[in-house]
């Protein structure tokens, strides 16, 4: 998320130039779901830019936008993670995989039955969810996405997630103080480092 509609279009511009240079140099077919992450998040701020513009709402913007980060987030990143890990690191990556597929059935659910609501909030959009279980909702969600990261035996995943981590509690307090939403920066951020993490040694020949 970023401050206003035209933050969020320059970020989400950007974002999706550097997906598109990690897709283009991915060298390994695995590794294309984590390559293509900053793919999603661009998007995923150029809907939001459409999400201001309506002035919030329960449009198909707002559905958009929720259907990105709560259903599709952790299945994406669990499974990335998953099918670019060593074999010897698949095992423990299996858990993380299972619980962001649980975790996404109950969040589509919800989203199936009870549209989201966006509203903006001087410098942030709140999205209103009634996501059911709420404590046990959220622990599978960053299980499925921080804790995939965190526990890849890639230590170039394990500083993204780090930096996620640290940038999804500065973006949760500064929301909850409705000061400005700085998601789109660690969207950024994250994004160089999936750059370096597709063009890393030893990754493999090039798609083709």
């Amino acid at each position: 998320m970023c401050w206003n509609a035209t933050a969020d279009l320059t970020a989400g511009a950007v974002v999706t130039a550097v997906g598109i240079v990690c897709v283009a140099r991915v060298r390994r077919p695995r590794d294309l779901p984590v390559a293509a992450l900053p793919l999603l998040l661009g998007a995923h701020q150029l809907v939001e830019a459409a999400v201001w513009h309506a002035g919030g709402g329960c449009g198909p913007a707002t559905t958009a936008w929720v259907a990105i980060a709560l259903p599709v987030l952790p299945v994406w990143v669990s499974f990335g993670v998953l099918l670019a890990a060593a074999p010897a690191d698949r095992l423990r990556l299996c858990a993380p995989a299972a619980v962001g597929l649980a975790t996404a059935a109950v969040l589509s659910y919800r989203l199936a039955t009870r549209p989201a609501v966006a509203e903006i909030r001087g410098h942030t959009l709140g999205y209103g969810v009634k996501v059911p279980w709420m404590p046990l909702t959220l622990a599978g969600y960053l299980f499925a996405t921080l804790g995939a990261l965190l526990l890849s035996g890639d230590r170039r995943l394990r500083l993204l997630g780090a930096v996620l981590a640290v940038g999804a509690l500065a973006c949760s307090a500064l929301w909850r103080l409705e000061f400005a939403s700085t998601w789109c920066a660690f969207a950024a951020v994250a994004s160089l480092l999936v750059l370096g993490w597709v063009r890393r040694p030893g990754s493999g020949s090039p798609v083709t």
